[in-house]
């Protein structure tokens, strides 16, 4: 049996870890989740990080009071073993500055969502008609373009993101599997949506294992159901069972 040691552990959170709700401050936490990621967190000799869209003062409220490795907007911050790093707000003026347009551009869309993380920028219209829908996603494409090489739009589940263009979750696990304690571990990535299919593309070349979870078209190499299937995973690695990734379901 492959000791648990040899593997380090990245987890999406919005569809991941978590159901997607239809606002994202509603998302639910299961209360057994972050004591769970502890344990298993210890039983990977601290190879675990969250990778995800979020800020990470947004996961931590969420799993509060636990703090664990981030990568945090798709990587533009990040804290590992507590040492934060990227992110600031104040080094991004030019999408700064697109951000009141953006506002105004979608002010007269019922159930369109301006996210605003700082150092990136996320409209949702998980709840909007068809019509507003697709004028949310007009304006925030108009908005990336408008702002040219720098920063990139990231299109997911009924939202349009704009991020810094050498921001992805593929790049964020490239750096975190180049240093202690994930360093020389075989990767295993957790992940729901488009944005997650750049880390896939980055775990796969490493050698590891890609985990897509639902039913969309993949470059996956294992597939899970759905949030649920992830924690009875997790939950079930955290208390002592095997870590076999391989054994999983084929994508």
């Amino acid at each position: 049996m492959t000791e648990p040691t040899a593997f380090a552990v990245y987890l999406d959170f919005d569809g991941t870890l978590v159901e997607i709700a239809p606002k994202p401050d509603q998302v639910r936490v299961d209360p057994a989740l972050a004591p769970a990621l502890e344990r298993l967190r210890t039983r990977l000799g601290g190879a675990l990080a969250i990778v995800t869209g979020r800020p990470i003062a947004v996961i931590d409220g969420f799993l509060v009071p636990a703090r664990f490795d981030v990568a945090g907007l798709h990587g533009v911050e990040s804290r590992v073993d507590g040492v934060v790093s990227g992110g600031r707000a104040e080094d991004h003026p030019e999408l700064r500055a697109q951000v009141p347009a953006l506002h105004a551009a979608v002010a007269a869309l019922e159930h369109v969502l301006i996210e605003d993380k700082g150092a990136s920028v996320a409209v949702h219209w998980r709840l909007a008609t068809p019509t507003d829908a697709a004028a949310a996603e007009d304006a925030v494409k108009a908005a990336a373009a408008h702002l040219g090489s720098a920063y990139r739009l990231q299109l997911g589940k009924a939202v349009g993101e704009i991020v810094p263009a050498s921001a992805t979750k593929g790049h964020a696990i490239r750096a975190l599997a180049g240093n202690p304690p994930y360093a020389g571990r075989r990767a295993i990535f957790l992940g729901d949506d488009l944005t997650d299919e750049k880390a896939f593309a980055v775990v796969n070349e490493l050698g590891g294992i890609s985990i897509r979870i639902g039913g969309a078209e993949t470059i996956a190499s294992r597939r899970l159901i759905d949030p649920e299937d992830v924690r009875r995973l997790i939950y079930g690695w955290a208390d002592g069972a095997p870590i076999d990734p391989d054994a999983l379901p084929p994508a």
